[in-house]
């Protein structure tokens, strides 16, 4: 199948009439950085999300609220901690892969998670931060005993539902010692493993699973693979400690019900649906949509990501594919072509930031796709997220004008 150039797909979706964009974040509509902390947003581009009301949500892994949450990056963007929240300028959607959702006034809720779930997360940034530092000093041992303290601290992540620990400052300690960064994430897979065993021992056993990102899809025994470091390619860098549920594609059918319930006036797979009691195989949720949501009300579906993956078996047979993204762009293809509509995946190249990834440089897509994959990506935006803003804002103002007319 032949890709699409962004203007082509401007043309496609200027005069949709029932739109539903599924877009990630980090990587996409901002570039990626070693602290998150230092993340920036366009306020244009927070503009454009508002004039797409009701055709824009957001699917993402990270959170939307406290200090690392994306809505201080829009109040920063827009210079006003009011604004948001009397405008309706909040980015609509979930976060934490789902388990997270707000509405466009920053109105948030946790369908489907319980107190204790909460109560165990509180800790565990505070419990993820003394586990490194008992086991950082024996696999850093050059680093001086106040700077690592100090990187442990900015290595962990204190979000509210998912909570994570982010390799990117220690990475920087050792940037072409490949052995030591594939031991530093040997470390933090088993620093991780840690956390579930103690979550288990209080009675939370089966609450929580961990996301590697980017990832090589899951294994036999239904986890994610890590993304060894390789010249060029960081590999994994990110372990975040999720509540069950807690996928993208999950979080896809969760989004379209609720589209369709605003649009429709009627949930088709209920009002109370959420990623916790969603099924968690594609081939489930394919399922659960034939059988529950009428084709002619389903939105036509745009998905835009950065993280895809696809490297070569070690056996040489075949291909290990994931990415953070994989799940929900596949489900958005398979649900198009169900409906017989043409839904479209967008790849925004994240390369260009902090962090060493794939690009898409070429058209070769190593280390993203391959000769055999199954996903289709309809558009690539090379030029990464810069590129990918000002194609959104175009977009934006052209349905806007539509609709004016």
């Amino acid at each position: 199948m032949k890709r699409l150039s962004p203007e082509r797909l401007h043309d496609e979706l200027a005069d949709v009439d029932d739109l539903l964009i599924v877009q990630d974040l980090d990587g996409v509509c901002m570039q990626l950085v070693k602290d998150p902390l230092t993340r920036q947003m366009d306020p244009q581009y927070v503009e454009a999300a508002a004039r797409l009301r009701g055709s824009f949500m957001v699917l993402t892994n990270g959170e939307h609220e406290r200090r690392r949450g994306v809505n201080r990056l829009v109040e920063r963007a827009l210079g006003s901690k009011d604004r948001p929240g009397r405008d309706g300028l909040y980015l609509p959607g979930l976060a934490a892969g789902g388990v997270q959702f707000q509405d466009r006034f920053g109105d948030m809720s946790h369908p489907g998670v319980s107190v204790a779930e909460m109560d165990f997360l509180a800790a565990a940034p505070q419990r993820m931060e003394s586990l490194l530092l008992e086991r950082l000093p024996a696999l850093l041992p050059e680093v001086d005993p106040t700077q690592l303290a100090q990187l442990a601290h900015q290595a962990v992540l204190d979000t509210e539902v998912s909570p994570t620990v982010n390799l990117n400052g220690l990475f920087g300690l050792i940037p072409n010692d490949l052995e030591r960064q594939r031991q530093l994430q040997g470390l933090l897979e088993a620093l991780m493993e840690q956390l579930l065993q103690e979550a288990t021992q209080q009675g939370l056993d089966g609450s929580f699973f961990l996301h590697a990102a980017p990832n090589l899809g899951w294994d036999a025994t239904g986890r994610e693979r890590m993304k060894p470091s390789v010249a060029g390619d960081v590999g994994t860098t990110d372990i975040q400690f999720m509540l069950t549920g807690s996928l993208k594609e999950a979080g896809l059918l969760v989004l379209i019900n609720r589209h369709i319930a605003t649009r429709w006036g009627e949930a088709p797979l209920g009002k109370d649906f959420n990623v916790r009691t969603a099924p968690r195989t594609h081939q489930a949720l394919m399922d659960l949509a034939r059988a529950k949501i009428p084709q002619e009300k389903m939105p036509r579906l745009v998905g835009v990501g950065d993280t895809v993956t696809s490297t070569p078996a070690p056996d040489g047979q075949g291909w290990l594919r994931g990415g953070s993204d994989r799940g929900f762009l596949t489900l958005l293809k398979d649900l198009g072509q169900w409906c017989g509509q043409s839904n479209r995946v967008i790849l925004v190249d994240s390369s260009h930031g902090e962090v060493d990834r794939p690009g898409l440089a070429d058209e070769t897509l190593a280390g993203i796709s391959d000769p055999e994959d199954p996903l289709h990506l309809d558009v690539l935006m090379p030029s990464g997220p810069e590129g990918y803003i000002q194609w959104f804002i175009h977009l934006s103002e052209r349905r806007s004008q539509r609709a004016a007319d």
